[in-house]
């Protein structure tokens, strides 16, 4: 018996070392074969490598058997022996599939203790093509969205439940997007979840298994930032007590490429996808409180200055490369809108906010889009920075209860996009296509029925 390095799950070194050592002790039930929790999910995807996420528990040995489609005969295992537990049981396990061909298609087929796993839709993955300085950019869409709540009644406030459908999944799922982003709250955390380290494992083990989830989390790669409900309570701040323990459960259930720096913690990450980078932040971990008068604390931060420098450098980087025309910049809470004060929008951080645009204007950054989630409504913002547009791209919720009363709470945004608010569960669609030299973003707003309810072209000269 032995503990396999492939098997980590993100949660702690000492964790998984006392999982280790429990499996040495213990006596080895051969009989009992694991099952699956939920997965497989498809995570970070490149070149030559792609990163498949599952939940066993129970399991002594899993294996992923995976082959090109064109050459079934020649099959590659990734075996991971012995996965570690967490608190609640499960065995949330990422393996990287690496030196893989490039450009080609994969199909897999996942075994837990010897016995493989059916499942009602096909098991795919591709890897990147290295079309760069060799082939017009791609044509790619994925899909985003934010505050998705699954209803857990022993856990629940009392009274009507706040998660709606989650029919929603089926429809992300048959949407022929290449990946999903979610933009943070992609669980909630309830006071019984997030009083205890063990109640954060629960939460996303719960809501990982939603059955109309499994579905998504196959079709597509998946990439995601947190923000305060899937990081800890509402509005947590830097102070969480139990924000380590949150940034193992969230490393272990998501697929991204990183987590932060070696030496500043985080979930931040960036990746590229075809002729777009997108800069993934994390507003949680380094958080300063929202009620911190700025006046009085000019250095009032939600990323931290390591966050914002690592910001800044990365969409230096994206522009040096040249291959990116679009920069989208995730992040949970809302960037360019200033109005009312019922959520925690960048106004709230004066000075950080100031200097990142400052920071795009001064260094002739091209082709900015914000993605953010939180507010529990959808609409499409635009303003101007030396003399280009940049927009921002809200989108929420998922499955959450949604803002019906957004203009008449906080007003009428100034910066919206006329026809692009939308207050009921909902997911978008963005797509980035055409030639070279003439490439545009199109972002669709689908309703939980799957229903079209605007669409709205951005051409990449626009931004340059």
């Amino acid at each position: 018996m032995r503990c396999s390095v492939l098997s980590s799950s993100g949660f702690s070194h000492l964790r998984v070392l006392a999982a280790c050592v429990a499996a040495f002790v213990a006596p080895t039930l051969a009989e009992a074969a694991g099952r699956l929790v939920s997965g497989p999910m498809l995570g970070h995807r490149a070149h030559r490598e792609v990163t498949v996420w599952l939940e066993t528990e129970g399991a002594q040995n899993v294996e992923i058997h995976y082959w090109r489609e064109d050459a079934p005969e020649n099959r590659h295992t990734a075996t991971i022996l012995q996965p570690p537990a967490t608190p609640t049981g499960g065995q949330p396990i990422k393996a990287a599939l690496a030196l893989l061909d490039m450009g080609a298609r994969y199909a897999y087929q996942i075994a837990i203790d010897g016995t493989p796993v059916s499942f009602p839709y096909p098991l795919r993955f591709s890897t990147t093509d290295q079309w760069e300085w060799r082939k017009p950019p791609p044509d790619f869409s994925f899909l985003y969205g934010s505050c998705a709540y699954i209803n857990e009644p022993a856990y629940d406030r009392p009274g009507k439940p706040y998660g709606h459908t989650t029919e929603i999944f089926r429809h992300m799922a048959a949407s022929g997007a290449d990946f999903t982003l979610w933009g943070g709250d992609n669980w909630y955390y309830r006071e019984a979840d997030f009083s205890s380290v063990s109640g954060l494992w629960h939460r996303a083990r719960h809501d990982r298994a939603t059955h109309d989830l499994q579905p998504l989390l196959a079709a597509m790669h998946h990439y995601a930032t947190w923000d305060d409900h899937d990081y800890g309570s509402n509005d947590a701040n830097r102070s969480f007590e139990f924000k380590g323990p949150a940034l193992d459960v969230f490393k272990a259930y998501w697929g991204n490429p990183s987590f932060g720096e070696p030496d500043n913690a985080g979930v931040y990450h960036k990746f590229f996808w075809g002729d777009a980078a997108f800069i993934v932040m994390d507003n949680r971990y380094h958080r300063d409180d929202s009620e911190l008068d700025a006046t009085l604390h000019p250095h009032k931060t939600q990323y931290g200055s390591r966050q914002v420098e690592w910001l800044e450098q990365s969409l230096l980087q994206a522009k040096q490369l040249r291959h990116y025309p679009f920069k989208f910049v995730v992040t949970g809470g809302q960037v360019l809108t200033s109005f009312g004060g019922a959520s925690e929008t960048f106004a709230l951080f004066p000075d950080e906010r100031a200097r990142i645009l400052r920071f795009i204007r001064d260094h002739d950054i091209p082709g900015v889009v914000f993605l953010s989630g939180d507010v529990h409504f959808t609409e499409l913002a635009r303003t101007e920075i030396g003399g280009r547009a940049v927009y921002e791209l809200t989108s929420s919720p998922l499955t959450s209860g949604a803002w019906s009363s957004a203009d008449r709470v906080r007003g009428p945004d100034p910066l919206r996009v006329e026809g692009t608010l939308f207050a009921e569960q909902n997911f978008c669609r963005l797509a980035v296509t055409g030639p070279r030299d003439a490439r545009v973003l199109t972002i669709q707003c689908f309703d939980s029925a799957g229903a079209l309810r605007w669409t709205h072209d951005i051409a990449a000269s626009e931004l340059q």
